[in-house]
């Protein structure tokens, strides 16, 4: 029977650590228990002061969600930052993917965890002819860079008429991983734990919860995507892309991982465990104000991979925040405020290397690639993409508000009372499941997803059950209905 929930969500720790409960003062908290969040409470462990706070269960948000790749070779990044940026900035940022593999490959084996850490060697490769002379180019630039670079064919049955692949990259199982950090650290984790505000009072922050109150001294905000719009000002340094992904079991692992170089583009890569292999498959990647319909992008998956619907083991989507200039947000948002987002398609090279870069600021030791990653960076992308960004998600938040779905008019029923509009779910029992249909966060009209039962946000990605209650943000409010 297919499961919606991830490959890896299934092996989520279920133990219930306590909530938070009384107003506490602390010298560094951290907002968000994914693999950046817990990686950082992982540095700053003898620190005696820190704690970690989750909306909900550490893992149980975009972490469970991904493919779980360590790998340097993203895409042509290398490539796109060299023509756009500067040498020095390619440069940069291959030897801080580096470091994070090392670093992840480093707590694995320190802490003995037991995440099936494999060393796959990592393809990128293309179907379409005018894509091949931009991949040499990411090999050339490599090659530069004294790393291997293989030209062989692709060896799984995909479309490709060109390749490269380089060695010494892995995939691993990033909630065991989390489970592992979760255990060693629980002392310092509140869970169910949510954080709605933060506000600044004689140089310190206040950090307001739905009955808490946290005052603390440095505050690191590791959630997916930051819940306050200033002074960061996400919207319109990013967007959203979902991605679709569906795995089957199969008999042989190449011992692989591979992705194309543009979007909408392929992805795969391979989990072997006492149960068996299991190839995991992603593709469909849109922005999230486009292309809303899930069911039919889950069965293009399944047809771009020729899998049979009996083959399907689980599926799910996930949703990443593409930067302009596709590298991360690690650093200052303001003083003692530090922010780890937007890692684009790489979250778990990123998120372990935010989690040692921002311990490293709360230490006071001298911290490596801070331009590089800074939230106050200004390059040819973000000029470029600055009126692009304003006006997509103008799009989103007007897009938002049509539905035109043909299964909305017989599943969903759409109303008003005392003027904010409401949507009735009339699920497969009869049972009829009332909302507000306005995001909480910045407004957007929310799109019922009927194949995973959520009320989903086009314009940030925030997340609601069929009943109200809020499972992502950024948007900290629920849109329960009540008469």
């Amino acid at each position: 029977m297919v499961i919606w929930m991830s490959l890896w969500g299934k092996k989520l720790d279920r133990e219930v650590l306590p909530s938070l409960e009384e107003e506490k003062e602390v010298d560094t908290l951290i907002i968000g228990g994914g693999i950046a969040g817990l990686t950082t409470l992982y540095y700053l462990k003898d620190k005696e002061d820190v704690f970690l706070v989750d909306a909900g269960k550490v893992g149980d948000g975009v972490t469970k969600n991904t493919t779980g790749k360590l790998t340097f070779l993203q895409n042509t990044i290398y490539t796109d930052l060299l023509n756009n940026i500067n040498l020095e900035t390619a440069q940069d940022y291959l030897q801080s993917q580096k470091m994070a593999i090392d670093l992840a490959k480093n707590i694995i084996e320190k802490e003995n965890i037991n995440c099936f850490l494999e060393r796959v060697d990592s393809y990128v490769f293309t179907t379409k002819s005018k894509e091949i002379k931009k991949l040499k180019q990411e090999r050339d630039f490599l090659v530069s860079q004294n790393i291997k670079v293989k030209e062989n064919a692709l060896p799984v049955q995909l479309s490709s008429i060109y390749s490269i692949s380089v060695e010494d990259t892995y995939v691993f199982h990033p909630i065991l991983y989390v489970n592992h950090l979760k255990s060693l650290l629980k002392e310092k984790i509140f869970e169910n734990t949510k954080i709605v505000k933060i506000k600044k009072e004689k140089g310190k922050y206040v950090c307001i919860g739905e009955k808490i109150k946290i005052i603390a001294s440095n505050v690191i905000v590791a959630c997916h995507y930051p819940f306050f719009f200033l002074p960061f000002c996400l919207p319109i340094k990013a967007h959203l892309e979902k991605s679709y992904i569906v795995v089957r079991k199969v008999k042989e692992n190449p011992k692989i991982s591979a992705i194309t170089v543009s979007n909408p583009g392929m992805s795969i890569r391979y989990h072997e465990d006492e149960s068996g292999i299991y190839e995991i498959c992603l593709a469909c990647s849109h922005k999230t104000s486009n292309h809303q319909e899930d069911a039919e992008n889950f069965k293009t998956v399944k047809k771009i991979f020729h899998i049979n619907e009996e083959e399907v083991v689980d599926l799910w989507s996930n949703v990443d925040i593409i930067t302009d200039d596709k590298l991360p947000f690690i650093g200052n948002a303001s003083k003692n405020l530090f922010v780890a987002t937007g890692f684009n398609t790489w979250g778990m090279t990123n998120g372990i290397l935010a989690g040692y870069l921002l311990s490293k600021k709360i230490l006071g030791d001298q911290v490596p690639f801070q331009e590089l990653f800074s939230l106050k960076r200004s390059n040819f992308y973000q000029i470029k993409n600055f009126f692009p960004n304003l006006i997509g998600s103008a799009i989103s938040f007007i897009g938002s508000k049509k539905r035109a779905k043909k299964w909305y008019k017989s599943h969903l029923i759409f109303t008003k009372k005392n003027g904010k509009p409401i949507a009735i779910y009339i699920d497969k029992n009869g049972v009829k499941h009332t909302v507000f249909t306005t995001c909480p966060h910045m407004g957007c009209s929310l799109i019922f997803n009927e194949l995973e039962e959520t009320w989903d946000c086009p314009c940030h990605s925030s997340r609601f059950t069929k009943d109200g209650a809020c499972i992502k943000g950024p948007s900290t409010k629920d849109i329960h209905y009540k008469e």
